[in-house]
């Protein structure tokens, strides 16, 4: 049987990222695998984006047999992923900063404030530095860069 939706200005043929929170619910409770597959895709194009959140938010009022654990797993699953590729971007950053100064791993890590072994943890993507740590690494890195560039 086809999903529908009773007293709500949404379809169920609309994109999932539309529902409310009222079409959600009954998506996860009487839904198909077709119906569950669009909410995981919504889930992990936008880990902690409104469908997830609504998803979060009928699991704190009901668990869909089976479903309300592949939601958990997904959410979970979605949110490590997303924060994998963010701590891989930072890293990336990081090794673009220390080449773009021109210094050696060792004077830009006493330059930032911090140990060689510590600034190889956020190169490669062990360990996030913090908000004012990043930016210390972006202004030392610019700082340097610009004071080894030939005069014209």
């Amino acid at each position: 049987m086809a999903l529908r939706f009773r007293n709500l200005n949404v379809s169920p043929s609309d994109p999932v990222e539309q529902w409310p929170v009222e079409a959600v619910h009954p998506a996860m409770d009487r839904g198909s695998v077709r119906d569950w597959k669009r909410l995981i895709t919504a889930i992990d194009r936008d880990p902690w984006g409104k469908t997830a959140r609504q998803v979060e938010h009928v699991l704190t009022y009901d668990r869909p047999y089976g479903v309300g654990n592949l939601m958990e797993r997904v959410i979970r699953s979605a949110r490590s992923a997303a924060a994998d590729t963010e701590r891989e971007a930072v890293a990336s950053t990081i090794k673009q900063a220390i080449a773009d100064s021109g210094l050696t791993r060792s004077e830009f890590a006493s330059r930032i404030g911090t140990s060689v072994s510590r600034l190889s943890t956020y190169a490669n993507g062990k360990v996030a530095p913090s908000a004012t740590l990043m930016v210390r690494i972006e202004r030392v890195a610019h700082e340097a860069a610009r004071k080894t560039e030939p005069s014209a």
